[in-house]
């Protein structure tokens, strides 16, 4: 851990939930800003329940209950990708309710940072390979199953999960933690003089809205908007379900991410004047919790809305809740049993039982 000192503290940015002020601010100005964090960590716990819970859900029904398909190693391990990806949200909402006051420690701090962009770029990335397949599988299905099997696309994933490590490197290596009027910041430290540390700032972010946002986003909606022209050729009830679907994830992925890489752009005029420095500080809480949402609302979209996985989940619910009945009134009678004086049996009539 490095004091406030030691460092050159133009290269502290906003991104990654940094959005906390780092200079001695009005105190109304810290009232609105307190105010906007607050609703980022109510947005931050809703997406932690809601996304343990969805992608939980998604996990167990493609990994147990599911018969092995190509669509159900993608939808997987993108239910994977954005399990991981809010299961670090407690870190997160703890830093913001401290004040960004960061406790865990130098090694957490990198390991939160690098675990949620890995997991941010796996799940843009699947949501892209889904799309894709999808695609591919409908327009050119007889020449696409030679190729379509299991074993490819667990290979497949394999790839875009060492792709994505790959891509997050960067944050093992320049995230840091900084001593500040009593607090510790857990921010990204690019180090060496001002001219190195905005080619690096300037590159990271570069790379993060091209591959994790435009580049993606580009794909889905087009791939959608071929798929959406296919569908047209089967009935109007499932084409009518089908485009709302694909409609409903190209605007959920827009508004989630759109934000968020906004101002990571915004951010890298900060490099030149400090007069957006307000905005940032404002915005970027809410543009993440944006970001964060998205893997809350990807398992509703592809798993929980299809119906036969809210078949089997409805049906697991109903064993559960018989069995549970069940065990309940086999305790409720072990116990009358038991209480049933010595003398009597149960089958035998209580003294004070009137016939």
């Amino acid at each position: 851990m490095m004091d406030l000192e030691e460092t050159d503290y133009g290269n502290v940015s906003y991104e990654y939930m940094e959005y906390g002020d780092f200079e001695e601010l009005k105190e109304e100005t810290y009232v609105q800003k307190e105010t906007l964090h607050i609703i980022s960590v109510v947005i931050y716990s809703l997406a932690f329940v809601t996304g343990v819970t969805g992608n939980g859900i998604v996990i167990w029904v493609t990994a147990f209950k599911f018969k092995r398909t190509v669509s159900s190693v993608w939808l997987q391990n993108l239910a994977i990708a954005d399990f991981v990806f809010v299961l670090f949200l407690p870190l997160s909402i703890d830093y913001v309710l401290r004040d960004f006051n960061w406790i865990f420690g130098w090694v957490m701090c990198k390991l939160n940072s690098f675990v949620c962009t890995m997991n941010m770029y796996a799940s843009v990335l699947f949501l892209t390979v889904l799309t894709l397949d999808h695609y591919i599988s409908l327009v050119h299905l007889s020449w696409y199953q030679m190729f379509r099997t299991v074993k490819r696309a667990w290979g497949v994933c394999a790839l875009t999960w060492v792709m994505s490590g790959l891509l997050s490197s960067p944050a093992l290596i320049f995230r840091d933690t900084l001593q500040y009027h009593k607090k510790v910041v857990c921010f990204n430290n690019f180090h060496d003089d001002p001219n190195v540390s905005k080619v690096r700032h300037i590159s990271m972010v570069t790379l993060r809205t091209l591959v994790g946002f435009l580049l993606p986003f580009l794909t889905i909606s087009v791939t959608a908007i071929l798929l959406v022209r296919k569908m047209k050729q089967f009935s109007n009830v499932r084409f009518s379900r089908f485009s709302k679907m694909i409609s409903a994830v190209i605007v959920a992925f827009f508004l989630c991410w759109a934000p968020f890489h906004t101002f990571s752009l915004m951010e890298l005029t900060m490099h030149h004047s400090l007069s957006l420095g307000h905005v940032l500080t404002v915005g970027f809480p809410l543009a993440t919790s944006l970001a964060f949402f998205n893997s809350c609302i990807n398992p509703i979209l592809y798993g929980l809305l299809n119906k036969k996985v809210w078949a089997i989940v409805k049906g697991s619910c109903k064993s559960l809740t018989k069995n549970s009945l069940r065990e309940v009134s086999h305790n409720l009678s072990a116990t009358e049993t038991a209480s049933l004086p010595p003398s009597c049996s149960p089958e035998e009539s209580s003294p004070y039982t009137s016939v």
